[in-house]
């Protein structure tokens, strides 16, 4: 689910900036198993994907290992710190990153997404995925967890799947973040509005996957339901007026 609606919405993002057919120059920053980094190469684009746990990047490569050689060949999968983007890649040299989920475990997000933005060709477009700070109330109101819900209206971590602490983030910082770095926020979505809380989920998910799909597909575009969906995608998008990296 999460990864289908993140798609739907950077595919429309790339549609609205780039020609049609454009062959885009891709980075998939802490790609995971690579289902982006995929998906995007079977589109047709070059993909370079980066990811610092061996394990996540051994699935990784074992997934491409399957495709067709015309999509491996368009695929490039490096074992590296997300952090340490440019001790990897030229400034510049793509025009789109991606970087879903990696802040949650960042504890310098703002040198992170100064890097990143480096790595932004003119008009280049960087699409982040982050847990939504704002709306981390909801997960334990829902449960009727009124103490817990009361801990964390101010709070700026969150707790993921298996219960572990993660980063959450503003909307309004992260608006701030990214003019700061020259890729201000062009568009953001909404992901998981409905199921993204532990309470709706099992309930939620039900045996009408295409429904729900276009429930949060729609909630993720609309205020105020975007507004409190657990996670937020951001996408800066570099001026056109740019011509070089960010300082």
């Amino acid at each position: 689910m999460r990864q289908e609606l993140v798609a739907r919405q950077l595919d429309e993002q790339i549609a609205a900036r780039f020609p049609v057919g454009q062959r885009l120059r891709i980075l998939d920053v802490g790609m995971g198993r690579g289902a982006q980094t995929l998906r995007l190469a079977r589109a047709g684009h070059e993909v370079t994907g980066l990811e610092s746990d061996p394990a996540l990047l051994g699935a990784a490569e074992a997934a491409l290992a399957v495709e067709p050689d015309g999509i491996r060949e368009r695929v490039r999968l490096i074992e590296g710190d997300c952090r340490e983007a440019g001790v990897h890649f030229l400034p510049g040299g793509f025009d789109v990153v991606l970087c879903h989920e990696v802040l949650l475990s960042s504890q310098e997000p703002d040198a992170m997404l100064a890097g990143l933005a480096r790595m932004l060709a003119p008009r280049g477009l960087l699409s982040l995925l982050i847990r939504n700070a704002d709306a981390l109330a909801l997960g334990p109101g829902l449960a009727g967890d009124w103490a817990g819900a009361l801990a964390v209206f101010d709070a700026d971590t969150a707790a993921d799947r298996r219960g572990a602490p993660v980063r959450a983030d503003r909307l309004e910082a992260l608006t701030s973040a990214l003019a700061g770095i020259a890729a201000p926020l062009h568009a953001w979505y909404g992901v998981e509005v409905f199921t993204g809380w532990s309470a709706n989920r099992p309930a939620a998910v039900g045996d009408e996957p295409a429904r729900l799909l276009a429930a949060e597909d729609r909630a993720g575009r609309t205020d105020p339901y975007r507004r409190i969906a657990a996670l937020l995608h951001l996408c800066g998008a570099r001026d056109t007026r740019e011509t070089g990296p960010a300082a």
